[in-house]
């Protein structure tokens, strides 16, 4: 038993010793979390890889925190999440190329309720122009195809909401088009029943056939001139 045992371990150190090996020729630098997965992997082109942990200490006042989520090829992918060093969520963050995108959460370290909702849209870093399909805010479910020069970040482009970290109630709205403050779609529409739209519309619906007004013009002056309008008891 205690040969089998031995040989084993044997095994198992060996077993051990290749994984290490090829992982030390794959990686130019880990660490192995608590579970026995690898993170913080940087290959041999210095670009970070796979899933990561970062921590940044206070400094001069400034809190410290701490984020995880996943590198590829050096650039920020997917889901991140940000805690304070006490381990309190103080953002949910979405990102593309590096960049972030879509829809981005940040917390009160008051309360832990959401302050505000960012919305951002990612432009390939890797191109000098980009084209995206918008979605029509006046006409939702139809898109219209942009094309986009590369300004090296990321466009505020979406709903951005600002809440009450103590009800949850929203306290502003802004709508921002390509990295633009847009106006409110809601007030776009109010617009069209504001009451100037509506004299212009009523001047608009009473204005005149252009047949009537030659009429009119030919017999200005004259007698009145007795027409035929559809009336019975001549």
């Amino acid at each position: 038993m205690k040969k089998i045992a031995l040989r084993f371990s044997i095994v198992v150190f060996i077993m051990l010793s290749i994984v290490g090996t090829s992982m030390a020729q794959q990686w130019k630098s880990y660490i192995v979390g608590v579970k026995g997965d690898t993170l913080n992997r940087v290959d041999k082109q210095d670009k970070k890889q796979g899933k990561w942990v970062v921590r940044i200490e206070s400094l001069r006042g400034e809190p410290g925190y701490e984020e995880e989520g996943v590198f590829v090829d050096g650039r920020k992918e997917d889901t991140w999440r940000k805690y304070s060093l006490m381990g309190d969520l103080l953002a949910v963050e979405n990102y593309k190329w590096g960049m972030k995108d879509g829809s981005n959460l940040y917390y009160s370290s008051l309360t832990g309720n959401v302050a505000i909702e960012e919305s951002w849209l990612a432009i390939n870093p890797d191109k000098k122009y980009d084209t995206i399909d918008v979605e029509n805010v006046d006409d939702p479910g139809h898109f219209t195809r942009v094309i986009i020069k590369n300004e090296g970040a990321s466009l505020k482009h979406g709903t951005w909401k600002y809440f009450d970290p103590t009800t949850g109630f929203v306290t502003k709205t802004e709508f921002y088009h390509l990295g633009k403050l847009d106006a409110d779609p809601l007030a776009k529409a109010a617009s069209t029943d504001s009451p100037t739209s509506v004299k212009k519309d009523a001047a608009k619906a009473s204005s005149k056939p252009k047949e009537v007004e030659d009429f009119e013009k030919q017999n200005s002056g004259k007698k009145k001139v007795r027409v035929r309008d559809g009336a019975t008891g001549y």
